[in-house]
């Protein structure tokens, strides 16, 4: 007997991915995926435990899906994921509206939990983060239909001194290359124009089933599989961007000159306080490289002001490389003291009206760096990809390769016809400001 089930996905695109491959697992056997939660026997909230932030949204989620077993159809309710690995006594003993948890290396398994819980069990189902995830499982893609997000790996083995990650994910563990090809292959003949590879450190691909870096000899085949128009790397780390990675990304067509690079810092005593292998030489290095072999390309990062530590030199170390690196986008972070990690227990931690007037300077500097590299694009042309028409505006809306889904900006566009979604349309730039760029189809 089948049952409906309803998602709720929080956090990353990696737990997205995961949620896809429970969806598709579900549907395999039988069971009916709703998008209506009132509607649902069943609901799994698959969740984010990274940072204080998102475990509150996460805890919301839950009691907020529990309500649909007093309004609702709800009969069991499951939580999956991050939360569910790293406090899996917590959630069960303080919510009891709870029927089963489940790890994030225990998802393979949501059939048995579920068949367990209907007959009255209560699961706890965790503590196998290191597992290996089969290559095989089907997926059910939850985005669009014209983007797709394909986890090439999972697990991480940096272990920076701020980050949980890969006590609740594992070691890292690389998917084969065939898998990923029948997968990618599935999704273009689907329709699906953007490809975004993601991992915890995509740059590490491969390292440990084939004994070497292989994000760029995946790139080479990727391209070759018609129906692509944008096939997009997040995730990479500065230390292993290469020249087969730079040489990849310059003779493929598809592969967007677009690098999301978590580079968190660049002052030598914050990042050897992070755990960090990089320098502050070699990050200066690293981004005049890009931009010597890929004039055109667009970096996004992430940065975190307020670590333990860190000195109003430091700081003003940042707010230099900011000016230097001249980023497109740029993701600031207030430190988040995680329990269970080494940073937490690192003296001199800073107080939270510094770390915010830090955000803030950061954030300043940076706003104006993206108006001047918006700015730089009108009167230019581009492929956009259409993915939405704009009541409000009375235009359409989409990306180019410069901005990925969700994280980055939008190019708003006239069009005198009608414009399918999903598809790639020529756009001049004619104004932008800090976030998004405005245009208008040219024939």
């Amino acid at each position: 007997m089948g049952f409906k089930i309803g998602f709720v996905s929080l956090g990353c695109a990696k737990n997205l991915s995961d949620t896809e491959t429970m969806m598709g697992i579900l549907s395999e056997n039988g069971h009916e995926i709703t998008p209506d939660p009132s509607n649902a026997d069943i609901i799994i909230v698959n969740t984010c435990g990274f940072i204080d932030k998102a475990k509150d949204e996460s805890i919301g989620a839950i009691l907020e899906m529990a309500a649909y077993k007093k309004s609702g159809h709800c009969k069991r309710l499951i939580v999956t994921g991050c939360l569910a690995e790293r406090y899996n006594e917590e959630v069960l003993n303080e919510m009891p509206e709870v029927d089963a948890i489940c790890g994030t290396g225990d998802f393979p398994a949501i059939c048995e939990i579920i068949n367990d819980c209907m007959n009255g069990k209560r699961v706890a189902l965790y503590g196998h983060s290191d597992a290996v995830i089969s290559d095989n499982l089907p997926k059910m893609q939850a985005t669009q239909f014209y983007t797709a997000y394909m986890k090439i790996s999972d697990g991480c083995d940096n272990h920076c001194t701020y980050c949980i990650i890969p006590k609740l994910r594992g070691s890292y563990k690389s998917r084969k290359m065939e898998s990923l090809l029948a997968e990618a292959q599935k999704l273009a003949e689907s329709g699906v124009k953007e490809l975004i590879l993601i991992a915890q450190d995509t740059t590490r691909y491969g390292i440990d089933i084939y004994g070497k870096p292989m994000l760029a000899s995946l790139l080479n085949e990727l391209q070759k599989i018609e129906g692509f128009t944008f096939i997009r790397i997040h995730y990479c780390y500065p230390e292993m961007i290469d020249d087969e990675l730079i040489a990849a990304m310059k003779n493929n067509s598809k592969v967007c000159h677009y690098l999301d690079i978590p580079i968190q810092h660049s002052s030598d005593n914050v990042l050897k306080r992070m755990g960090r292998p990089s320098s502050k030489e070699k990050l200066y290095a690293l981004i005049s490289k890009l931009k010597t072999e890929i004039p055109d390309i667009a970096i996004r990062t992430s940065l975190i002001v307020g670590f333990p530590g860190e000195t109003a030199s430091d700081f003003n170390d940042l707010c230099e490389f900011m000016k230097f690196a001249k980023l497109d986008k740029v993701g600031v972070f207030t430190y988040s003291k995680e329990e269970g990690t080494p940073a937490a227990l690192m003296p001199d931690q800073i107080d939270e009206d510094i770390k915010q007037d830090r955000y803030e300077k950061l954030m300043e500097i940076q706003s104006a760096i993206s108006k001047e590299i918006n700015q730089n694009r009108i009167g230019k042309i581009y492929d956009i990809l259409a993915q939405g028409y704009d009541e409000n505006n009375f235009m359409y809306v989409g990306r180019g390769y410069f901005d990925s889904v969700d994280v980055d900006g939008l190019t708003y566009f006239a069009a005198h016809d009608e414009v399918a979604i999903g598809s790639i349309v020529p756009v001049k730039i004619l104004d932008a400001d800090e976030f998004d760029l405005t245009g208008e189809i040219v024939e």
